[in-house]
């Protein structure tokens, strides 16, 4: 999905530890509240943030060690149990109540994601919108998906069972910088509400807003010491959440959650990882051309490419490839790139020095490789230091990185397609399976070829939002992209433990009769009680008459 280091590519070009004459981009009296939340121990030391649009710095950043996250730990630990007692509709309340403090204030954290992680002011607006679809989703459900189930027993009548879900304690979630809100809080919040604690780990890079969040959370009722926000690397503090919590929640790459996984099953805890992807598109032979061009650009470009589930190749038929590729490329260079705390934009700025090598190299290890550009392809040092113009390629051979790897930025590969079956089979070619996306005329058609598509979302006519929007559908992915799922009663669930509780009730009526002697009884003693030569030919009959009443 996101890549989990930003690089410090370009900290000399206004680190204030370096340059005298650096200023921040934030006033640090104003940020000091905010970094005031992170457990870190006093004259910790800082990460400097750097502004995308720029590469000025944001904020010093305390960073935490493993003793803070341990430190982390304990305090939440102490405030969980008191806050699963709590009904499930206090809870919940905090949920509705945040979901309104987000919308009223959304300019000010809209300015937070735009400064820390670079993109446009309209792609940063989508996360504002998915934190309250997953806000107002849990608040209205969470009651409902958190409920004792009744199952059947084996005496039905006489044994009643409940199944119950309990919070596992303290949910640790590792996550990454390309979505600062939805990526952090978006999990935050059905761990919450299940009635756990949460150690949160936002990246250093984007701390800022999840720091914003959680102080608006505090204000709509959430407990203190309930959410710990713990700021540092990935291998030792990401390393010290892991080996503090019950359950974590991982967003990254795939080389990395495998790490976690292997760390995460050594203390035998479950793990949620949502990692790598190379989404690929069908673009079918009956379409409108423009309709689908449209619905591309917002799927391969918006965030900057920078999205776990965004579109980096997609596969044409060959009767509509030519017109396809010129509406797409058309729509593409009509896009509006560059930086602003306003709505000017389309697209922004790649976030990291680091972030911008990667598509570099896989651009031009492609056109190394033979493949031909349709747009873009240009770094774009005019408007500040990591932009790069969306690009279309075409020809890119199997042997080039950008046909295989992950490139998380702004670049596309269009390939054709002779038929169905050869768009599915190039859409499966692929260690990973987190989204995809056909467009048709005939959606039957579509969401017959998309129960084909090996990934964990398929959206018929729309690149990611369909699916990632509809908050009460799981989310995630399948082989190299990840295990478990966020979103719905599925990702709530994730963050909880089963307990089944069996009350067996005294035998009589039924079961009385059926027995020797007859008469009230308690428990299954009777049943056994009746010795080697009598208890199987009696529990024979029960079980026949079971099936014949068709129970369960």
């Amino acid at each position: 999905m996101a890549h989990d280091s930003h690089g410090p590519g370009s900290a000399e070009l206004h680190d204030p530890e370096t340059d005298p004459l650096a200023t921040y981009v934030l006033e640090p009296d104003d940020v000091r509240p905010l970094l005031a939340r992170v457990v870190a121990a006093p004259g910790a030391a800082t990460h400097t943030s750097l502004a995308p649009f720029t590469g000025a710095p944001i904020a010093a950043v305390p960073l935490s060690t493993p003793d803070d996250v341990a430190r982390a730990a304990r305090a939440a630990r102490a405030a969980q149990k008191l806050w699963a007692a709590r009904p499930v509709r206090d809870r919940t309340a905090v949920l509705s109540r945040f979901h309104d403090l987000l919308l009223e204030r959304q300019s000010d954290v809209l300015d937070l994601i735009q400064l820390e992680n670079g993109k446009a002011r309209v792609s940063a607006f989508e996360e504002i919108c998915d934190i309250a679809l997953v806000a107002r989703h849990y608040a209205a459900r969470a009651g409902r998906y958190l409920a004792p189930r009744r199952a059947g027993g084996i005496v039905p009548g006489l044994t009643s069972v409940r199944v119950l879900r309990h919070p596992v304690g303290v949910v640790g979630i590792v996550a990454p910088w390309n979505f600062p809100l939805t990526l952090t809080i978006g999990d935050v919040l059905p761990a919450l509400v299940a009635g756990n604690a949460v150690i949160l780990r936002p990246d250093p890079q984007t701390a800022l807003t999840a720091l914003w969040a959680a102080e608006q959370l505090e204000e709509a009722g959430l407990p203190a010491d309930l959410l710990q926000i713990v700021v540092g690397d990935g291998p030792s503090v990401g390393g010290a959440v892991v080996e503090n919590v019950d359950h974590v929640s991982f967003t990254g790459s795939t080389r990395t959650g495998r790490v976690v996984a292997a760390q995460a099953g050594e203390r035998l805890v479950p793990a949620t990882l949502e990692l790598g992807g190379k989404n690929p598109m069908y673009v079918a032979e009956d379409v409108d051309v423009e309709v689908v061009a449209e619905g591309a650009v917002r799927a391969c470009f918006v965030g900057t490419g920078q999205v776990c589930v965004s579109i980096e190749r997609i596969y044409v038929r060959d009767e509509v490839f030519e017109e396809f590729a010129a509406a797409f490329a058309r729509r593409t260079r009509e896009l509006r790139i560059g930086s602003g705390l306003d709505y000017r934009f389309d697209v922004g700025s790649l976030t990291s020095a680091a972030q911008l090598a990667t598509v570099v190299e896989h651009v031009e290890d492609a056109i190394g490789h033979g493949a031909a550009v349709l747009s873009g392809a240009v770094h774009r040092t005019d408007l500040g230091p990591w932009f790069y113009e969306p690009t279309i390629l075409t020809d890119v051979p199997a042997e080039a990185r950008l046909a295989r790897e992950e490139t998380f930025g702004p670049v596309v590969a269009l390939y054709r397609a002779s038929s169905d079956d050869e768009a599915v089979a190039a859409m499966n070619d692929s260690e990973f399976g987190l989204n995809a996306s056909i467009w048709t005329a005939d959606t039957a058609r579509g969401a017959a070829l998309a129960r084909r598509v090996h990934a964990g979302s398929v959206n018929v006519n729309e690149g990611y939002v369909a699916t990632w929007g509809s908050v009460g559908a799981p989310q995630g992915g399948v082989g190299s992209s990840g295990i478990g799922v966020r979103h719905g009663r599925e990702g709530l669930w994730e963050t909880t433990r089963l307990q089944t509780v069996a009350v067996q009730h005294g035998v009589h009526g039924l079961l009385g009769g059926l027995l020797p002697g007859g008469g009230p009884r308690v428990g299954l003693g009777r049943l056994y009680g009746l010795g080697t030569e009598t208890f199987p030919p009696v529990y024979t009959r029960l079980l026949r008459l079971m099936k014949a009443a068709r129970l369960p």
